[in-house]
C-alpha cells in the first residue's frame, strides 16, 4: 500500500517538474528557440490552436524565428496572435511566413526574466509540497484503516522526504541553468 502511495507520489512530482521545464523552454533567453512562440494559441476558423500545430517554425539565424504557416491563409491570424502575445516581437510579413527578429535583451529585461523564472520555480516547489502532503495523509488513512503498520508508515514517510528533495534539487538545477542562460551575454 505504501508503496502504490509513494509511486504516485513521485510521478505526479515529476509531471509537475516536467511542466515547469516545459513552461521555463518558453521563456525568452538572448537566442531563438522555436519553443518561444509554438505554443502560442492562434484562432483559427473560430478555435484555439497552438502555433506549431498550424506552422512549421525554424531558426534560421541565432536571433531570429522563421514561421512557415501549412496553410497561407493563416497568416494574418498568426502575425495578430504574435503581435498580442506579451514576447514583445514585431512580425515581419513577407506573404508567404513570417519572421520574428530577436532584439537583445537589456539589463532590466534580463533581471524581470529571472524574477519570472524564480516565481514559476516557486510554484513547482508548492506543487511538489502539496503532492507530499496529499502522500502523508493518504499514509496516515492507511495506518488508520489498518491497511499497513505503523513501521512502514514511518519507512514510507522517510522515503517520501527523500523523493521530495531528489524533486527540489531538479527544480533548483532547472532553475539555475534557466538563469544562467538569461544572464549570458
Amino acid at each position: 500500500m505504501i508503496k502504490e502511495i509513494l509511486k504516485d507520489a513521485e510521478s505526479r512530482m515529476h509531471h509537475s517538474i516536467e511542466v515547469l521545464k516545459t513552461d521555463l523552454a518558453g521563456i525568452r533567453t538572448g537566442r531563438a528557440n522555436p519553443a518561444l512562440v509554438e505554443k502560442l494559441q492562434v484562432e483559427y476558423y473560430g478555435a484555439e490552436t497552438p502555433l506549431m500545430q498550424l506552422a512549421s517554425i525554424s531558426v534560421p539565424e541565432p536571433r531570429q524565428l522563421l514561421v512557415k504557416p501549412f496553410d497561407p491563409t493563416s497568416l494574418k491570424a498568426i502575425e495578430k496572435a504574435i503581435l498580442a502575445s506579451d514576447l514583445g516581437l514585431n512580425p515581419n510579413n513577407d506573404g508567404k511566413q513570417l519572421r520574428l527578429n530577436l532584439p537583445p535583451l537589456n539589463e532590466e529585461r534580463r533581471r524581470d526574466l529571472v524574477k519570472h523564472v524564480h516565481s514559476r520555480l516557486e510554484e513547482s516547489r508548492v506543487a511538489v509540497r502539496n503532492v507530499r502532503r496529499d502522500a502523508m495523509k493518504d499514509m496516515k488513512d492507511a495506518v488508520t484503516e489498518k491497511l499497513c503498520s505503523e513501521d512502514d508508515h514511518k519507512r514510507g514517510e522517510q522515503e517520501l522526504e527523500k523523493i521530495v528533495e531528489r524533486q527540489m534539487l531538479d527544480i533548483e538545477k532547472a532553475g539555475q541553468s534557466k538563469e544562467a542562460e538569461i544572464m549570458e551575454v
